[in-house]
């Protein structure tokens, strides 16, 4: 009893009284408090072996192995050896209620599922809508991001679609991005790509603008994301937007650059000038992420800068649907294929991601007091379990 007293103070102290199980038995049954002892982190950043101990939905505690015994009578015990944790991974580009629809309407594509998401080893998703904003809805796609959330992933929404002017909630940009919290940007806007709207310069920067002004006042990333097509002018919007305006340019983050390699150099150029890029997974017609992460290597880009995301449930340009399980099979082959460190590889889909949408570090690393977002592999890089802000999600 005195050692279950002393946890019991220690807690209260830290973590709100209100959300505390009473009883040794009741905070057992919930899952309360779980020990993942002697495991090999990758917070992203290699860190040995490690004890783990999360307390409710955060990571209460972490150190060298055997440094929580006293709390193993009343925590979850997890054996950590010969595994690998890392933090969960954060996918920003989800058509988490379906996308297509670009061949009639027998091609539209169903809302994505959860199990599809947490198989993938992903904590985190931001959804958004694509070419269609008509059949497709925000209320539609708001519903769907709670119950994903529901479920015990973390999601966020990107208000608009491939048009411009956006469509939002409230009439405004700002607003959104104010009275929503999850809302945390604008996108996808196309650009150079047949399906665009063909928006002005000054129609481009009135919105940056606004998510910008959006994002100062909720403490929010105020992201303006952009999708990028086979287009002949190909980055030059993007370029001539961050030209043109006094807002930092990390706020302009395009994706699917990888598509073809004139436009993969482009966003190389883009990285240069301080931009983020975001690579998008299973990609086939145009550079492989295993490959395009090897050239900006070579190419001594500063790779904090490259995120990568599914596009998951989205149709592809070569026909078929994006899938969520491409991202976790490319950062594998990274690793495995092309010899890139396991940190580096990781690290584009759960810090630099985090960084991105100004979420860390409550996301995107394993870290004491961040969220209890834990990918648990073998050394061969198979899921083992998945914890979703301290949720046991997946456990093989």
């Amino acid at each position: 009893m005195y050692i279950f007293s002393t946890i019991v103070k220690s807690y209260l102290k830290d973590v709100l009284r209100s959300t505390f199980c009473v009883g040794k038995f009741k905070l057992k049954a919930c899952n309360m408090i779980t020990l993942i002892s002697n495991i090999e982190c990758y917070c992203p950043k290699y860190a040995g072996q490690r004890d783990i101990l999360l307390v409710g939905d955060k990571i209460y505690k972490i150190g060298k192995p055997d440094s929580f015994r006293e709390y193993a009578k009343v925590a979850d015990f997890v054996p950590g050896n010969g595994l690998l944790a890392f933090p969960g991974i954060l996918d920003g580009h989800v058509h988490i209620t379906g996308g297509g629809g670009e061949a009639g309407f027998i091609s539209r594509i169903a809302e994505i599922d959860i199990q599809d998401i947490i198989q993938a080893g992903i904590t985190t998703v931001v959804g958004l809508l694509g070419a269609d904003h008509l059949t497709r809805s925000l209320t539609g796609l708001l519903a769907k991001a709670k119950a994903l959330e529901a479920q015990g992933i973390t999601t966020y929404l990107y208000v608009g679609s491939y048009a411009v002017p956006i469509i939002t909630f409230t009439s405004s940009i700002t607003g959104d991005m104010v009275l929503i919290d999850k809302v945390i940007g604008v996108g996808e806007i196309a650009i150079s790509d047949h399906r665009s709207s063909h928006p002005r310069m000054k129609e481009l920067l009135q919105v940056a603008t606004q998510a910008h002004l959006g994002g100062l006042i909720s403490g929010k990333a105020g992201i303006v994301h952009f999708h990028v097509g086979d287009g002949k002018a190909g980055m030059g919007p993007l370029v001539e937007l961050a030209d043109a305006s006094d807002l930092p340019i990390e706020q302009f983050v395009p994706t699917h650059v990888n598509r073809n390699p004139r436009l993969f150099q482009q966003a190389l150029d883009y990285c240069r000038l301080g931009g983020y890029i975001d690579l998008t997974s299973g990609e086939e017609a145009g550079i492989k992420v295993p490959d395009a992460i090897q050239m900006l290597m070579e190419n001594q880009v500063d790779l904090q800068k490259v995120t990568i995301s599914s596009d998951a449930n989205g149709s592809v340009p070569e026909g078929g649907i994006g899938e969520i399980q491409t991202l976790y099979d490319d950062i594998v082959e990274c690793i495995t294929g092309k010899q890139i460190p396991v940190e580096t590889a990781f690290g584009m889909v759960t810090e630099n991601v985090a960084k991105q949408l100004t979420l860390f570090p409550q996301k995107g690393v394993l870290s004491e007091g961040s969220d209890a977002d834990i990918l648990i592999t073998d050394s061969d890089f198979t899921l083992r379990r998945l914890y979703g802000k301290g949720k046991l999600l997946i456990n093989t």
